[in-house]
C-alpha cells in the first residue's frame, strides 16, 4: 500500500513486554463482504486512500499495517464481572491489530471483536454475530453523534460463517469487527498485576498510561495518586455522557472500563425510551446491579477497585479522594452535558436547580427521552400541549426562561433516536431480506443529528 503521509504507525504496546500480552493468529473466514467502512476516521488516521482489496487485506485477513505490530496481541488482564472477580480473563474473541496516531496526536488502538480464539477464548468460538457487529456500529455512530467519548466502529465484515448461540435465532450470521480507540488499557489491566504481586509490571505500565495518555501527570512521587485522579475525572466525565445521553453500557464491569475515559465493548445496550432509573440493558441483569441509575455508583466502584489495585506501589494512595472528585467531577459534567442537548450554556447560577428540575419532569411526565430535548431545543415546548403542561413543567419553564435563547441549529424535522425496536427492525431487514437500506439510512440520519449538533 502508498503509505500516505497522514498515516502515523506507533506500535507502542510491545514496550510493554510479554507478560502483558499472547500473539495470535487471526481466523481465516471464507467469505469477506464488506459492509460498514468508516471513511470519516480512516482519513484521520492516513487509511482513508486504501482501496477495497486492501481494506480487506488488512481489516478482515489481518495482514499487518505497514511498519505495526508484526502480529495480532491478545491482551491479558482480569476484572470484577457483576462483582465477582475473574482471574480466567483476557481478549477471547478479538485482539489487538495495531496503533497509530490520528490528525491530533492521540495514540489509538485498532482492536477487534470476532477474529477467532485466543488462549483467553475459555472453549468460546472467538467469533462475532453479524446481529452483534450491526448493533455495536449504531450504537458508536449514536454515541459520537451525542458528543460521547467513545470508541469508533472501524470495518465490518460478513465472514460466512454460520454461528450457535443461545440468546438469538441459531444458525446466525458471522462477522468481524475492527474498532477503534483510545486505549484498551482497562482497570482490569491493573487488577491482573495486583493479583499476581507484579509489582514490577504495575510500575511499567503505570510509567506507560502516564507516558502515553496522561503525561501532564508527570514522573517522580506521588503519580500513581495523580493518575488516579486523573482517571477518575476521565470516567467521570463519560459517566456523565451516558447520563445525558440516556444510555445504558449494560455490562459495566472493571475489564469494560479502559482508564482514558473512553467508552467501548458495546454487548447488551439500550437507550432509554423515557426516563428510568432502573431501566437494564442486559436482560442477564436481575438484579438491577449495571440500571441506568445505577451506573455512577458502577463507575465509582470500579475506580475504587483501580485504587486498590495501585496499592502495592502506593501504600498511601488515598481513596476517599476518589469518591470526592468522582462525584464533583459528574455533577458538573452532567450540568454541563445536559445543557447542551437543551441547546444552553451555564449562566452560573441555576445550572444544578435546572437540572433537577429537568429530571423531574422527565420521571414525572412520561415524555420520550430523545422527543423531551429535541422539543426544547427547537422549540416545539413552547406549545401549551401535552405533555408539556402541569406543575413541573411550569418549574421547568420559568428556569428555562433564565437562559438566553439558544444558537439556532438545523436539527432534523425529528428526533433521532436509537430504540431498541428499530434496531430489531434494522435487523429483521438485514436477516430476512439481505436488506441494508435501513441500516444506511439510520447511519446517515445520526450523521446528519451530529453534523448539526457539532455545527
Amino acid at each position: 500500500m502508498p503509505l500516505a503521509p497522514s498515516y502515523r504507525p506507533a506500535p507502542r504496546h510491545p514496550t510493554l513486554g510479554p507478560d502483558f500480552y499472547d500473539e495470535v493468529q487471526p481466523a481465516r473466514f471464507p467469505r469477506h463482504v464488506l459492509r460498514f467502512r468508516n471513511q470519516r476516521w480512516a482519513e484521520r488516521t492516513g487509511l482513508g486512500a486504501l482501496d477495497a482489496g486492501e481494506w480487506e487485506a488488512h481489516f478482515a485477513r489481518f495482514l499487518p499495517l505497514p511498519c505495526n505490530l508484526m502480529a495480532p496481541l491478545a491482551l491479558r488482564y482480569h476484572g470484577h464481572q457483576f462483582d465477582v472477580y475473574n482471574p480466567q480473563l483476557g481478549d477471547g474473541r478479538g485482539f489487538l491489530f495495531a496503533q497509530v496516531e490520528d490528525d491530533t496526536g492521540r495514540l489509538l488502538d485498532l482492536g477487534t471483536k470476532g477474529s477467532g480464539t485466543t488462549p483467553w477464548s475459555r472453549g468460546g468460538d472467538g467469533r462475532l454475530t453479524l446481529k452483534g457487529g450491526v448493533r455495536e456500529v449504531l450504537a458508536t455512530e449514536m454515541l459520537e453523534a451525542l458528543g460521547v467519548p467513545t470508541s469508533r466502529s472501524f470495518s465490518l465484515f460478513e465472514t460466512g460463517e454460520s454461528l450457535l448461540r443461545g440468546d438469538e435465532p441459531s444458525p446466525t450470521r458471522s462477522s468481524v469487527l475492527v474498532r477503534l480507540g483510545h486505549s484498551h488499557v482497562r482497570i482490569g489491566t491493573f487488577q491482573r498485576l495486583a493479583h499476581r504481586g507484579d509489582t514490577a509490571g504495575l510500575d511499567r505500565l503505570l510509567a506507560y498510561g502516564i507516558r502515553h495518555y496522561f503525561p501532564d501527570v508527570g514522573e517522580g512521587p506521588g503519580r500513581a495518586t495523580r493518575l488516579l485522579a486523573r482517571v477518575t475525572r476521565a470516567s467521570a466525565a463519560l459517566c456523565a455522557a451516558f447520563m445525558a445521553a440516556g444510555f445504558v453500557h449494560g455490562v459495566l464491569n472493571s475489564d469494560n472500563l479502559c482508564i482514558t475515559g473512553e467508552g467501548f465493548d458495546y454487548g447488551p445496550y439500550r437507550f432509554l425510551p423515557t426516563y428510568d432509573e432502573t431501566f437494564v440493558a442486559a436482560y442477564f441483569d436481575a438484579q438491577g446491579l449495571y440500571a441506568f441509575g445505577q451506573q455512577p455508583r458502577a463507575f465509582l466502584r470500579n475506580l475504587m477497585r483501580l485504587g486498590e489495585a495501585l496499592r502495592p506501589i502506593a501504600p498511601d494512595i488515598a481513596l476517599a479522594s476518589v469518591r470526592a472528585e468522582f462525584e464533583d467531577t459528574l455533577e458538573r459534567e452532567l450540568q454541563k452535558r445536559v445543557l447542551a442537548r437543551l441547546g444552553l450554556t451555564s449562566n452560573g447560577t441555576t445550572d444544578a436547580a435546572l437540572l433537577a428540575a429537568t429530571y423531574a419532569f422527565l420521571r414525572d411526565s412520561g415524555v420520550g427521552y430523545d422527543r423531551f430535548f429535541f422539543d426544547v431545543r427547537t422549540g416545539l415546548a413552547k406549545e401549551a400541549r401535552d405533555p408539556y403542561r402541569g406543575p413541573r413543567w411550569e418549574e421547568l419553564r420559568a428556569l428555562l426562561a433564565l437562559y438566553p435563547p439558544a444558537h439556532p441549529v438545523a436539527l432534523p424535522p425529528a428526533p433521532c433516536s436509537l430504540l431498541i425496536d428499530e434496531i430489531e427492525s434494522i435487523w429483521q431487514a438485514i436477516a430476512g431480506r439481505d436488506d441494508w437500506r435501513p441500516f444506511d439510512a439510520k447511519i446517515a440520519d445520526i450523521r446528519a443529528m451530529g453534523d448539526a449538533l457539532r455545527a
